[in-house]
């Protein structure tokens, strides 16, 4: 092989990085925070594989990833095998087998990275770090109240403050185009200018498309502040399957305001993109400012059928919105310090570096103090060779 078309020593797949010091230790600690956050609310921790068979990673919500899954054969079994591309699937298995005779609801939570086959343009990466709940057994209403309102407290454990709860009804769009009985090529016409936001299309479709139809673009200018949404979703005359879940979502939505009345929720009545297995309200929590999504999740039908609902934070997103941290500060041990002086220091919060040789520099091993003897003192020009 000509050495001039070999790769760069280091080099990685597209979409994959390492993550260096100090991000690492960072990222590290804002989950374990986020952990913390769910535990208070009763969550217990379960650690799927990484890696399992494929029909396990495919069963019930798996489905909607299967395209996001790397495959292998596994030499042993000789069966598929797939790296996870979602969490959720992989817990709603162990609720269904492992945890099948536990009572319900079941509060799990999980933390760990999932490896997709592509990104997207706005977010490249292929291994994602996931950090979520999952509610199995709980049909009400306040269950996904509780599952949104556990994440918003888990980001604000984290310094995340003036986040948006942003609710969709992923199923209203459809329910109101089979009630509408419209040809498949009208429909979907429709779906493409739905999922464009083309309110001029939308409404010149609709126009002559009955009365149904005729719903769609007052819902799709609805979307805003949850009760301002909610206030359309009223006036308007849905058919049944619609009303139904329209009424849902004002349940949900009042269960919020209930127990955060200063938690900014919007509502978009007729939002349907990347929720395919959602069956009732999905959710999306955004940062402040520019930060972007930070969390998704919504209701869906679980490995065994059972209700279920859930949240996956992606905490490097988080880490754009949360405060930087201060950083540990670093002590430089020379050279025959005692190791009761170590180990006093850590006590009190320090990282101690210990010298190897005479060789070793404080500012070359990045400490901010140095011991002196009988204390640690911020490193100098002078202390630091």
């Amino acid at each position: 092989m000509n050495d001039a078309f070999s790769p760069p020593p280091g080099l990685l797949p597209a979409g994959l990085m390492d993550v260096l010091p100090p991000a690492a230790e960072r990222e590290a600690a804002l989950v374990e925070a986020l952990m913390e956050g769910f535990a208070r609310h009763g969550y217990e921790r379960v650690k799927p594989p990484l890696l399992e068979f494929e029909d396990g990673l495919l069963a019930g919500s798996g489905a909607a990833v299967s395209e996001q899954i790397f495959r292998l054969m596994d030499p042993v079994s000789q069966r598929m095998m797939g790296l996870r591309a979602d969490t959720t699937p992989q817990v709603s298995r162990i609720a269904a087998t492992r945890l099948g005779a536990q009572p319900r609801p079941l509060r799990l939570c999980y933390e760990g990275p999932v490896l997709r086959v592509r990104g997207s343009e706005l977010a490249p990466a292929r291994q994602l770090a996931q950090a979520g709940i999952e509610l199995i057994g709980g049909a009400a209403p306040e269950a996904d109240a509780e599952v949104a309102l556990v994440a918003a407290e888990a980001l604000a454990r984290v310094g995340v403050t003036g986040i948006t709860l942003d609710i969709t009804l992923p199923r209203m769009a459809q329910a109101l185009l089979e009630a509408a009985g419209l040809e498949d090529a009208v429909a979907r016409r429709l779906i493409r200018a739905l999922d464009r936001k083309d309110a001029a299309a939308v409404a010149t479709l609709a126009r002559d498309a009955g009365p149904v139809a005729a719903l769609l673009p007052p819902l799709l200018a609805a979307a805003g502040p949850a009760e301002g949404a909610l206030a359309v979703l009223r006036g308007l005359d849905l058919p049944e399957a619609a009303r139904a879940i329209a009424e849902n979502a004002a349940l949900v939505i009042a269960a919020i305001a209930a127990r955060a009345p200063a938690l900014r929720v919007t509502l978009d009545p007729i939002e349907f993109r990347g929720f395919r297995y959602h069956v009732g309200v999905a959710f999306t929590i955004y940062g402040p400012g520019a930060t972007g999504e930070m969390a998704r999740g919504g209701r869906y039908q679980s490995a065994n059928d059972e209700p279920a609902t859930g949240m996956t934070l992606y905490p490097d997103a988080v880490l754009r919105a949360a405060p930087k941290p201060a950083s540990r500060p670093r002590c430089f041990l020379p050279i025959g310090t005692a190791p009761a002086v170590g180990e006093g220091l850590r006590r009190q919060g320090f990282a101690t570096i210990a010298a190897l040789s005479a060789a070793d520099a404080p500012a070359a091993l990045r400490c901010s103090h140095v011991w002196d003897g009988t204390a640690p003192v911020p490193v100098t020009e002078e202390s630091s060779v």
